[in-house]
């Protein structure tokens, strides 16, 4: 019963962040002009690598759906440099995680984490363009998608839409201003969704345990300084875990008494990288830029780490305060109605899957 009760508090302290999240995300994908960055992420050097890393930071991609959506970049001229900024700074945040990371790490956290991430996407890109500053970047013929890159892709596969039309924007000059504002919803609360909802899930159903089994600062002693980092590392990297759904899990790890920097680590680490991501980008661009992509990312991650405990250290800030007063003030019926919708649109998703099943089952038959 502690476990179903600190459940239901997580998921109803979240749902009005989270849904504000996905909205923005959504209206993001439905209104920024996505065939531009190829043109915008071309180049090399230190503009284009944090152009990269500024473009990607807001979009609501996970560590797999950008895959297609940067090599797609790399096969169509953009530098390496700024095809691994953009990979790496796209997953880490989003307008999703960072509105959750307000009410479940507090304001400080939700501050640091986007620009963590962008720094550690510029520091990697340009470790990578300068390994690889001599090479001259070769477009493809087999680009992941057309001229219109990012509206085909497919986040989290092909079989992770559900609908008809799902994950491609409309198309057309003549869209009203409601049509693409329709799209956006419909990408947040069912596409978007559908991606991110089981390990979503996961994460909530994690970091309730945690509050569940261990006392409060039971891991004080030994949830700081560069051993934690080193294993939050370990645990993060070969991991697929979305930005949106590692935020419950890390405000579990401080509610625990891990530190700031050790739970930065883990938030900047788990969403970037994974097995799937490893191998693409050693079949693609080679060990060099592998090693050193995984080289910039622990290096930058700790550093960054060790710097907000100073930091916290230093001001004396009360991160856990702060957790607590971040959403007092939202009224309580905006918490359950947040939720409901949210419900009510998982529930959707698991209809159509459900009719998909059955439609497949019956053709066979």
């Amino acid at each position: 019963m502690s476990y179903l009760q600190n459940l239901l508090e997580i998921c109803l302290e979240a749902a009005p962040w989270l849904l504000l999240g996905f909205v923005a995300a959504g209206l993001i994908k439905a209104w920024v002009p996505e065939h531009a960055l190829n043109r915008w992420l071309g180049g090399r050097g230190l503009w284009p690598v944090t152009k990269a890393a500024l473009i990607g930071a807001p979009l609501p991609l996970c560590s797999c759906g950008v895959l297609p959506a940067a090599l797609g970049l790399r096969r169509s001229g953009a530098s390496k440099g700024s095809t691994l900024s953009f990979m790496i700074a796209t997953p880490e945040t989003g307008v999703d995680s960072v509105a959750l990371s307000y009410v479940m790490l507090g304001p400080l956290m939700a501050l640091i984490r986007p620009i963590a991430a962008v720094f550690s996407a510029i520091a990697t890109g340009l470790l990578v363009g300068y390994l690889d500053e001599r090479e001259k970047p070769q477009p493809h013929a087999g680009a992941v998608s057309g001229p219109g890159l990012m509206p085909q892709i497919q986040i989290g596969g092909a079989d992770s839409c559900v609908g008809d039309g799902c994950c491609a924007p409309p198309s057309g000059s003549q869209l009203s201003a409601w049509q693409r504002t329709r799209f956006g919803l419909r990408y947040a609360l069912v596409d978007m969704l559908d991606d991110l909802l089981v390990w979503l899930l996961l994460g909530l159903g994690l970091a309730a345990l945690i509050l569940t089994l261990v006392e409060p600062m039971a891991l004080a002693q030994w949830g700081s300084g560069l051993p934690a980092m080193l294993l939050m590392l370990l645990i993060g990297i070969p991991m697929y875990i979305c930005a949106t759904a590692s935020t419950p899990v890390a405000a579990a790890m401080l509610f625990a008494g891990v530190s700031p920097g050790t739970a930065l680590v883990f938030l900047l680490a788990g969403p970037a990288t994974n097995i799937a991501t490893i191998g693409v980008l050693h079949k693609e661009m080679g060990w060099r830029s592998l090693w050193a992509y995984l080289l910039g990312i622990s290096v930058s991650s700790i550093l960054l780490g060790l710097l907000t405990d100073q930091l916290v250290a230093a001001q004396g800030w009360d991160i856990q305060g702060q957790i607590s007063d971040a959403g007092e003030w939202l009224p309580p019926w905006l918490a359950h109605a947040s939720a409901l919708i949210l419900l009510a649109a998982s529930l959707n998703l698991l209809w159509a899957r459900l009719r998909q099943h059955l439609n497949r089952h019956l053709d066979r038959g």
